[in-house]
């Protein structure tokens, strides 16, 4: 018995990009969110590090993988706006991005404006 499978779907892979090689057009999304607080907010840390050390946390947003296209860039910051016109400001000191495959961006891009249209 012989089996065969075909797959004609390319698989794509966002990339993690830095702030230097984020251009005007390009479309991002968020991977990770850090957040900093100061160990003593932390219940038994207090016996582990010093009160004056803070503590870095990744957190995975609720908004990851939805694409933003970028429209300015003034490191650190990153200007996009997302498919119903918001403005988004990015701070890479605090969030990390990916670049989006361009076909896949814009194919969700065009997706997510008719979803809201017909909403």
């Amino acid at each position: 018995m012989k089996t065969s499978t075909e797959i004609d779907v390319p698989t794509m892979v966002a990339a993690t990009v830095a702030g230097e090689d984020i251009h005007c057009g390009d479309y991002l999304a968020l991977l990770n969110i850090i957040c900093e607080v100061p160990s003593y907010l932390w219940d038994t840390c207090q016996t582990l590090l010093p009160a004056q050390e803070v503590v870095r946390l990744r957190l995975i947003p609720s908004d990851a993988g939805v694409p933003l296209k970028v429209f300015a860039v003034c490191l650190p910051f990153v200007y996009a706006k997302d498919t119903s016109g918001d403005v988004k400001t990015l701070d890479l000191r605090r969030q990390q991005v990916v670049r989006l495959n361009l076909d896949c961006a814009k194919e969700v891009w065009d997706e997510l404006k008719r979803a809201k249209k017909r909403n």
